[in-house]
């Protein structure tokens, strides 16, 4: 399967996206071609080579011949369906501008219909949007993946006036994407970069195993002094994942000096601020003391919650961290109406276009409710569901 990997590693913009696509093989003449077809004001766009940081990368502009505009999204998914763009273009490229108003509305309150796109209403942020998903239609893309993003820090000029980084709308699209900055008091990641990412991407961590083909560095307009302002992309072949994957950490700590009847309450308390997993191991440590290891598996953002838990109800001093990956898979829930009633079930898949179940399991608290209820054997409860849930998803009910 054909892919590219946006390697965030000093943020991303629509220019920065169009730059590395064009850097990675995007012919610019197709692309100017595809452009037309939106029947825009005047504009032209300037496509040069330049050096960040002694990496060679391409620098995108729009050179606007005219006066801009003020458009709502109604404006511009009109202007979309009029043009002559290819169906899938179309949908795809309204399908990122349908998130950014989603994010903007909320920002500030409103309706999605009264979302007024300044910046991004621009001819400019039109091109970029638009462009993109035609360069990824013309590459042959067929999946996008992307590393943590990059925000950079800070503040920035608006429309609205002075506001912090990263914008309320590039934070607001960046919900439950993994994120970070270094410091550098610069936006280095806008709404429309983030809009793209938020659209299109399936996962985002570590680069998917792939066979590269060919790598772009699209240039930003500022320079750095700590890292190169470039998008870097990586254009290649991915076989078919079966599995979700998840960048996960595990925090592990040794005791020997704690009363073990309190690591039933902290387990309580870790699994209530968001760990996935905890489990305690015996182990014999130094002067042969007997000791446990608390393990909690989390995802990167509860870390410092559940740090704050070990540290102020266990007698640890210090843990370790280990960033590990987790593959899983695509879990559901389902109602199965048994003899009993309903009874909860929870459905494993693999992903991709098989989608096939690997474990159908009841839901132990559902089948003890019935089992009590009933005066029955709880693993009679199990059996009968799990049967039926079997039965009513061969038949696809499910």
């Amino acid at each position: 399967m054909k892919t590219v990997y946006f390697d965030c590693f000093s943020g991303i913009s629509g220019d920065m996206i169009l730059g590395a696509l064009v850097d990675a093989g995007l012919d610019v003449a197709i692309l100017e071609k595809e452009l037309a077809k939106l029947n825009l004001a005047d504009f032209e766009l300037t496509v040069n080579k330049v050096m960040k940081k002694g990496i060679t990368g391409t620098k995108v502009d729009v050179e606007i011949k005219g006066e801009q505009i003020t458009r709502h999204l109604k404006d511009i998914v009109e202007l979309i369906d009029r043009s002559g763009l290819e169906a899938d273009v179309k949908n795809i490229s309204k399908k990122i501008f349908m998130n950014l108003a989603a994010a903007e509305a909320k920002v500030h309150n409103t309706e999605i219909e009264k979302v007024h796109f300044h910046e991004i209403g621009a001819v400019d942020s039109i091109v970029d949007i638009i462009g993109t998903v035609i360069g990824l239609k013309e590459l042959g893309i067929e999946a996008v993946y992307a590393s943590r993003v990059h925000t950079g820090s800070g503040f920035t000029d608006s429309q609205h006036g002075r506001i912090p980084v990263p914008a309320p709308a590039t934070m607001e699209l960046l919900r439950d994407v993994p994120v970070y900055t270094l410091g550098i008091e610069s936006e280095l990641t806008t709404p429309t970069g983030a809009a793209v990412l938020k659209s299109l991407a399936a996962g985002f961590g570590r680069m998917p195993s792939m066979k590269v083909e060919s790598v772009g560095y699209g240039a930003g307009t500022r320079d750095f002094k700590e890292l190169p302002n470039l998008l870097r992309v990586f254009i290649g072949d991915v076989r078919l994942e079966k599995y979700e994957n998840e960048e996960m950490v595990l925090v592990e700590t040794n005791l020997d000096d704690m009363n073990p009847e309190f690591f039933d309450y902290v387990s309580d308390r870790l699994f209530d601020e968001g760990a996935l997993d905890v489990f305690i191991t015996p182990i014999i440590m130094k002067k042969s003391r007997p000791g446990s290891i608390i393990n909690v598996l989390c995802q990167s953002d509860k870390i410092d919650t559940l740090l704050d838990i070990l540290f102020t109800e266990t007698t640890t001093l210090g843990v370790r961290l280990h960033h590990v990956e987790r593959k899983k898979l695509a879990r559901e829930i389902i109602s199965v109406d048994s003899r009993f009633g309903p009874v909860k079930v929870k459905i494993g898949r693999t992903i991709g276009e098989e989608r096939r179940i690997k474990n159908i399991t009841p839901e132990y608290e559902d089948c003890r409710r019935v089992a009590e209820e009933n005066k029955i054997p709880l693993k009679e409860v199990f059996d009968e569901v799990k049967h039926t849930a079997e039965r009513k998803l061969l038949e696809g009910e499910f």
